[in-house]
């Protein structure tokens, strides 16, 4: 599997082209959020890492639905919950803001997120991600927060800073 190095060029990439976007052209300076973004874009960048969660029998799990089944049966309090949470906030985004093109597919009526409404499901997650805010949560639990109360404008900015790369690729 695939590790996040924060160090990485392509960390850097995506940090230029997020603060550059959300910064810029949207006037959005906040740079934890941005931050958070441009990290996530960096841990997306391999599959494995969209599709890291894995059922209590070990079984990837690749719709919202599931994700959502598998959290259910957790203890709402702990690390893995909050975890999840987060991973399905990060998920709904990615597809929602990067790849909106990818949602038709996604919630088509062959899947069971054929139901699920990713926006709404994307700020219900990272809310309840953001309500542990006891430590080491405190401080990305404020930005979890934004990220929930901010969906759409984060997925709307997530979707100029893929034009951009397109735009503009890694030489």
């Amino acid at each position: 599997m695939w590790h996040y190095n924060s160090d990485h060029p392509l960390r850097h990439y995506f940090s230029g082209l997020a603060e550059h976007t959300f910064m810029a052209d949207l006037g959005v300076a906040d740079p934890p959020l941005i931050d958070y973004l441009s990290e996530m874009l960096s841990r997306f960048v391999h599959i494995d890492t969209v599709y890291k969660l894995r059922s209590s029998a070990g079984a990837r799990l690749e719709e919202v639905a599931q994700m959502l089944m598998e959290v259910e049966e957790m203890p709402p309090e702990g690390r893995t919950s909050r975890e999840m949470h987060r991973h399905i906030g990060d998920f709904t985004l990615f597809w929602t803001g990067v790849y909106p093109e990818m949602l038709k597919k996604l919630r088509s009526v062959m899947h069971t997120d054929h139901f699920i409404d990713y926006c709404e499901q994307g700020k219900r997650s990272y809310y309840i991600a953001s309500t542990f805010e006891a430590e080491p949560f405190k401080e990305e639990s404020t930005v979890l927060r934004r990220l929930s109360e901010r969906f759409e404008l984060c997925a709307y900015g997530l979707t100029k800073v893929r034009s951009e790369w397109e735009r503009k690729p890694i030489h």
